[in-house]
């Protein structure tokens, strides 16, 4: 009996969620299957995905071939770097301590991969978050403003004529003095 491992699509429509399971080849996606091995959230950012890595492990070792979809998904978690590593085990490249040391040190690489990514698009939304609210601000300086200017009494000219003479006496006055000098 050939053996899949596949996603099996869940939620509504738009908001897709699926399972990782392990089926026959020849049963419906959505159909009857023989281990759910974990879930795969598209919909979050970066996506959730929750496997049981050893089960999955086990699964990929006896045969169960990943659809594309899963061996990527299953690449991302590692199972399919450990197998490999395991390959390099029985051949006899090299020891358990290498193996895990190897898979340790990729797993911390990925993981701080991830949280950087976290990281980012955290700052990216609080970004964008004061960036509204600056905009939201000068929008409402604005529209205050305009306000102020609607309702407040109509300025007469005439102080602004008296104004002009004004300056012009002092610029007579400063043009004498230099003239008495």
């Amino acid at each position: 009996m050939a053996t899949k491992i596949r996603l099996q699509r869940h939620g509504k429509k738009g908001k897709p969620f699926y399972y990782i399971v392990v089926a026959d080849a020849r049963a419906p996606r959505d159909g009857r299957f023989i281990e759910r091995l974990g879930s795969y959230n598209p919909n979050t950012n970066p996506a959730t995905i929750d496997i049981n890595f050893d089960k999955t492990l086990d699964w990929v070792n006896s045969g169960a071939q990943p659809t594309d979809t899963c061996r990527a998904i299953l690449s991302y978690k590692g199972v399919l770097y450990k197998k490999h590593l395991q390959g390099g085990l029985k051949k006899g490249a090299l020891t358990e301590e290498q193996v895990e040391s190897k898979f340790q040190a990729w797993l911390d690489q990925k993981e701080g991969k991830i949280s950087g990514k976290k990281e980012s698009l955290g700052n990216a939304k609080a970004d964008a978050k004061k960036a509204a609210l600056a905009a939201e601000a000068k929008k409402k300086e604005e529209k205050a403003a305009a306000i102020a200017a609607k309702n407040a009494p109509p300025v007469e000219e005439a102080p602004a004529e008296e104004e002009a003479p004004a300056a012009e006496t002092e610029a007579d006055a400063s043009a004498e003095a230099e003239s008495a000098e």
